[in-house]
């Protein structure tokens, strides 16, 4: 635990827990959300070709788990931590230039 406390820069093993259960929180939300979202588009699961509907879903899920990762963290009041973790992410993935610093 000390070694993932070093590397994400937090002190406490409460501010850990909290994270912890941020990700965990979201991850849920994400998933759940993700459902409403494929029926817009006409995608079901027991309809829809298994190979069309799951890659739509893990691909509608991840901008969702993005987008809430800072929303859920900030209600848990860790805007810094995820907001940062969140950055990171955009700049390995190509979409820093979208970043204001």
């Amino acid at each position: 635990m000390e070694k993932l406390k070093q590397r994400w820069g937090i002190t406490s093993n409460f501010q850990l827990i909290i994270i912890f259960i941020v990700f965990s929180v979201n991850g849920s939300i994400a998933v759940k959300l993700a459902q409403p979202v494929t029926h817009f588009f006409g995608l079901y699961q027991g309809v829809t070709n298994p190979w069309l509907f799951w890659p739509v879903r893990i691909m509608l899920i991840f901008p969702i788990y993005q987008i809430l990762l800072v929303v859920v963290g900030t209600l848990f009041g860790q805007h810094k931590f995820f907001w940062n973790m969140e950055k990171k992410m955009l700049r390995r993935m190509g979409l820093g230039r979208f970043l204001k610093d």
